[in-house]
């Protein structure tokens, strides 16, 4: 059902207006659905009359922690990189109007592709198409570190510091300003981090790479064919840092089914998928990178997500309407990233 004036968080009249007094041909009036299951910035799918797309996205509504759902930081990385490698859409409108909405709007285009963003999705795929969008996935991620990131004017996007110390001392703070309860294995998992930073690892002479910082599979469309990444979506936790971190997450956000039952999204354990093993290896072929401190990054990626869930929980408690299709987390599936972070620490003798 096409959204409304008491659903949307915009007012597609204006947004019109602003679209046409960009350039863009807009048919009539806009209808909008909310998409994608990310429950952080809130996305539409913007339609006119003649079925010209577009998405917009914003900040989720109500009181906001610091430094989130930054989306004018996201539109100025996705310009940064449109002439790249990478794959990115078109960001085509940054707007800050308060007859808009009462937060910054950025509208980019609309890429066809499939998205794999639920189980019955995956479940459709032939195991060929399966089998070839794990290695498509990292040889992307291995795109997204080669970037000059002071040729593409993006070297001043954060601090160049020991990335590993940046994201515990963020994560920490977020963790606290959204806490739902005490939860002991993370904080003892949070020391454990703490204690283990690996040095930050460099890398053609570079000192740092642009990190996606939330790289997974419901963040990509792909090709419906060949599998192959049409598009990387969701730079709000775009930084700089250690490209490790990166694969580190994406370990993290795929479940195997030897993992057994699972709260997380677990398409990827289905058959045909790649294995994580699978996945590190053409990261790491394709990257020219050292496998030394990924199991470092893999359970510090698990910890982060736990954290994220966390306060995607708190948002939906506080204000139910950010909630994205399929709900928000339910504190026994934070409970069981911070376990598998622990087995990742213990498995590596990370833990003594």
């Amino acid at each position: 059902m096409p959204g409304t004036a008491t659903d949307v968080a915009l007012d597609l009249d204006v947004l019109a207006a602003l679209l046409r007094a960009d350039g863009h041909e807009v048919q009539g009036g806009l209808v909008a659905d909310r998409v994608g299951r990310g429950q952080s910035n809130l996305t539409y799918l913007v339609r006119d009359e003649h079925d010209a797309r577009w998405i917009v996205r914003r900040p989720p509504r109500g009181e906001l922690l610091a430094s989130a759902h930054d989306v004018l930081r996201e539109h100025r990385i996705l310009a940064a990189l449109s002439d790249t490698g990478v794959p990115v859409p078109q960001v085509l409108g940054r707007y800050v109007d308060d007859a808009l909405a009462e937060t910054p709007v950025v509208v980019m285009e609309h890429v066809d592709g499939l998205v794999v963003d639920r189980d019955e999705v995956a479940e459709g795929l032939g195991l060929s198409l399966r089998a070839a969008i794990g290695p498509s996935l990292a040889r992307t991620l291995a795109a997204v570190h080669e970037v000059d990131v002071d040729e593409v004017g993006l070297g001043d996007l954060a601090s160049r510091s020991p990335y590993a110390a940046r994201q515990l001392k963020r994560w920490s703070r977020q963790w606290e300003a959204s806490r739902t309860r005490d939860l002991p294995r993370l904080d003892a998992m949070t020391e454990l981090l703490r204690r283990r930073v690996p040095e930050q690892s460099t890398h053609g002479g570079r000192d740092v790479a642009l990190v996606h910082g939330d790289f997974h599979l419901r963040n990509v469309i792909v090709d419906p064919e060949l599998g192959d990444v049409r598009a990387v979506l969701d730079w709000e936790l775009s930084t700089l840092g250690d490209p490790l971190a990166d694969i580190g997450s994406l370990l993290a956000y795929w479940p195997e089914a030897s993992d057994g039952a699972t709260h997380a999204f677990a398409a990827s354990a289905l058959p045909g998928f790649s294995s994580r093993e699978q996945i590190a290896r053409t990261y790491l072929e394709a990257s020219g990178r050292e496998r030394s401190d990924l199991d470092y990054w893999h359970a510090l990626g698990l910890w982060k997500i736990a954290v994220i869930a966390e306060g995607v929980m708190r948002r939906a408690l506080d204000e139910p309407s950010n909630a994205a299709d399929g709900g928000p987390p339910v504190p026994e599936a934070i409970d069981q990233l911070v376990e598998r972070a622990w087995v990742v620490v213990e498995t590596a003798g990370l833990d003594r």
